[in-house]
């Protein structure tokens, strides 16, 4: 039993004035005997292996170490992982209250704290731990039969925990877990469907059935869940991006231009992603596509010129040599010692019989680099 006036408490922050905060809150509270405090991850990871900590309270975001780094550390760990943590942080964002929720957290608060709010969330993870709800105790015994490699047994006792709480998803999913190491992966594939049903908003299980579909090779259903998965959460996105890259193999095209747009709609901002999704896109020759997304994308990004080459090297796919002059021209006004710019204008001039302006750039690529073999190559066709 955990006393809250006596229990030792670790406070995680990297701002000592907040560490400062939290810690005069405890003591007015009179809710700790002893109080240790790190600035991030790794000094709380060293206290927590050497201290018996019976509370931490972590903020999310921290140098070095984050909370979530520190967290996922923790729970990896048996000597320390059953450490209650209470996750404080700034950030109210979805993506952040799903991740708390993934690494198992034993309660979430935002900032700025008020010494009510503060008493009353400790003194519930407490009582939970004081007096663990039958639930809690099933998860746990299973957790313990399946590190010993009893599948089965353990699966009766998430059995029982998933009947004491039917609408928590993370059972569900973790039952279907322990059914696939069983050698039943229908049953798990059941308990997903079943997880995603009583838990809208559990982008995890819907990220576990696209992999699920996309081994199973129904790109179709995999492409649904990763998009169900991506109505929630930008977790997956780089995952997300590969089954794109399938999609548009298998010639799912619609699907795939689904996914990206609903990619696009989360990362606005993210200019690799960007590049990433236009070369997927060149790669597999939806130059239509590329196009129209590379008007878009020079347009929120004038000065970005590895999207104007793109875009050239698009309309040189097209066909349209013209257009791809007046993209390379664009760069090479501002970028004057790109050779590879340089290389694809002195290319088009010569296609277009214009030998004069050809070599002028050849002449260009050679004096700053005069063993250039490509302009070498092409000024002996001059």
């Amino acid at each position: 039993m955990i006393s809250i006036k006596n229990m030792t408490v670790l406070i995680v922050d990297d701002v000592k004035s907040m560490r400062s905060i939290v810690r005069k809150m405890l003591k007015r509270l009179d809710i700790g005997g002893v109080i240790h405090m790190a600035e991030n991850g790794l000094e709380a990871l060293r206290i927590l292996h050497s201290t018996q900590i019976d509370l931490a309270i972590v903020d999310w975001k921290m140098p070095i170490m984050n909370g979530a780094k520190l967290l996922e550390t923790l729970r990896a760990d048996r000597s320390i992982r059953d450490t209650p943590v209470l996750v404080v942080t700034a950030e109210s964002e979805i993506d952040v209250v799903l991740e708390a929720a993934e690494i198992v957290v034993d309660g979430y608060l935002i900032k700025p704290l008020t010494p009510a709010v503060l008493d009353e969330k400790i003194k519930s993870i407490i009582r939970s731990i004081n007096h663990p709800e039958k639930a809690d105790l099933h998860i746990k015994k299973a957790r313990t039969l399946e590190e010993e490699g009893l599948f089965q047994p353990a699966i009766e006792h998430l059995k029982h925990a998933a009947k004491l709480r039917p609408s928590a998803s993370r059972i569900l999913r973790n039952l279907g877990l322990l059914y696939q190491k069983n050698g039943d992966e229908k049953k798990m594939e059941m308990c997903l469907h079943k997880a995603a049903v009583v838990n809208p908003q559990d982008a995890v299980t819907r990220h576990m059935l696209g992999e699920l579909y996309w081994k199973k090779n129904d790109l179709v259903l995999a492409g649904k869940n990763f998009l169900e998965a991506l109505s929630i959460t930008g977790k997956f996105l780089d995952r997300t991006i590969d089954l794109c890259d399938v999609l548009l193999e298998k010639n799912l095209v619609r699907l795939a231009k689904k996914i990206i747009s609903k990619i696009l709609t989360i990362s606005p901002k993210d200019v690799s992603l960007k590049e990433r999704i236009l070369d997927i896109c060149i790669e597999h020759k939806e130059y239509e596509y590329s196009k129209k997304l590379l008007r878009r994308f020079i347009r929120e990004h004038p000065s970005n010129y590895d999207l104007t080459y793109r875009a050239g090297v698009v309309c040189l796919a097209m066909e349209d040599v013209k257009k791809a002059l007046e993209y390379f021209m664009e760069i090479d006004k501002h970028r004057f010692q790109r050779i590879d710019v340089k290389l694809e204008i002195a290319k088009i001039f010569y296609k277009l019989k214009k030998e004069l302006q050809a070599d002028n750039y050849l002449n260009e690529i050679l004096r700053i680099d005069p063993k250039n073999e490509e302009a070498l190559a092409l000024r002996q066709l001059l």
